[in-house]
């Protein structure tokens, strides 16, 4: 009977056979932003591996020079203090801390994922005259919702963007927190109820590449990828055209009965979004009867509702005191949203 001990080869090759099979696209990503953040790894480990390296070399020197069966190694009991030493062990550390620190905070503001794109690729600034293509990200539960406002459609589980274009996502979940992940085209980027996170990406190369999340959210987070296509500006507009002609209409009741939880849905395409959609979503209140939270804000902000809010109000310093005489009323289906109703103290 063969034991574990006598499988381990076999095992062992078998799994880097599998792993010889991954793409690694992290390391080989077709978008400017994801291309810096794995410039920013490869420097990072390099400069790491200037220490480690020779620590490792050094202790197995050691560890075979000084054996006990080695009786010609110099034996110094007495040996306490060496300045040159002393100088490499302080001084080499230091310099590749210096060297990281500078290297994290260039990268940090320069791969900012709110900060604006300043080029689409190496050497190729951004146009005076382009406007990011805007796409609004919505996680649900197990399916990715985006909304292109410009074009006025919106998709299940696909995305698509010219290439060389920069990208504006403006991402936001449904329920629980997720994370929004196109490995080819930047870093994941959280999704949380109630609130919005942003990130800015260009696509360098036409393909198809795969979006996934990459934080658990429930029983269908292993089903939760799409597709993410980049395309010619004429193969983009070809897309965009056949979401219009073959897409369906996304109201805000049929929204709602697409956020209920569901596993691996299939690709849609909607030709039509009720106005406002999205803004009603990031702001929890895509149902008729509920007040949108950032009226509650305002109402939050002019201080509170009632006895109490007035209270506060009149406690304040504000020379021009107001406070809160009735309830704001949902963000209507046109997308307006009415002021608060207030009347001078």
């Amino acid at each position: 009977m063969l034991s574990l001990k006598n499988l381990r080869g076999p095992l062992l090759l078998l799994a880097t056979a599998f792993l010889g099979g991954c793409k690694a696209v992290v390391m080989n990503p077709s978008g400017d932003v994801a291309a810096q953040q794995r410039d920013l790894i490869v420097v990072s480990t390099v400069l790491m591996l200037l220490i480690i390296v020779p620590v490792i070399i050094l202790t197995l020197w050691f560890a075979w020079k000084y054996r006990q069966s080695n009786t010609q190694a110099e034996y110094a009991p007495d040996w306490d203090h060496s300045t040159h030493l002393e100088l490499v062990i302080w001084a080499a550390p230091l310099l590749i801390i210096i060297a990281l620190g500078a290297v994290t905070w260039i990268s940090t503001h320069t791969l900012d994922p709110y900060r604006p794109l300043q080029r689409v690729a190496a050497g190729k600034p951004v146009a005076a005259d382009v406007k990011p293509l805007v796409v609004e990200v919505v996680a649900l539960d197990w399916k990715w919702l985006f909304f292109y406002p410009e074009q006025g459609i919106a998709t299940v589980n696909e995305l698509a963007a010219p290439v060389d274009r920069p990208i504006q996502f403006k991402i936001t979940a449904s329920t629980v927190m997720n994370s929004f992940f196109i490995p080819a085209l930047a870093g994941q980027i959280y999704a949380m109820p109630g609130m919005e996170t942003k990130l800015h990406a260009v696509i360098n190369k036409p393909g198809e590449y795969q979006g996934i999340s990459a934080n658990y959210s429930g029983a269908g987070f292993s089903g939760m990828h799409f597709k993410f296509h980049g395309l010619s500006n004429a193969d983009f507009d070809k897309w965009v055209q056949t979401a219009k002609t073959n897409g369906g209409e996304l109201s805000r009741e049929k929204y709602l009965a697409l956020e209920k939880p569901s596993e691996r849905e299939p690709v849609r395409l909607y030709a039509n979004v009720a106005p406002g959609l999205y803004d009603a979503i990031l702001n929890r209140c895509v149902e008729s009867n509920r007040m949108c939270m950032k009226d509650i804000m305002a109402i939050d902000a002019r201080g509170g509702q009632g006895k109490p809010g007035t209270f506060n109000v009149v406690s304040s310093s504000q020379s021009n005191r107001t406070y809160v005489g009735a309830m704001c009323t949902t963000t209507n289906l046109t997308g307006a949203t009415p002021a608060p109703v207030t009347q001078p103290l």
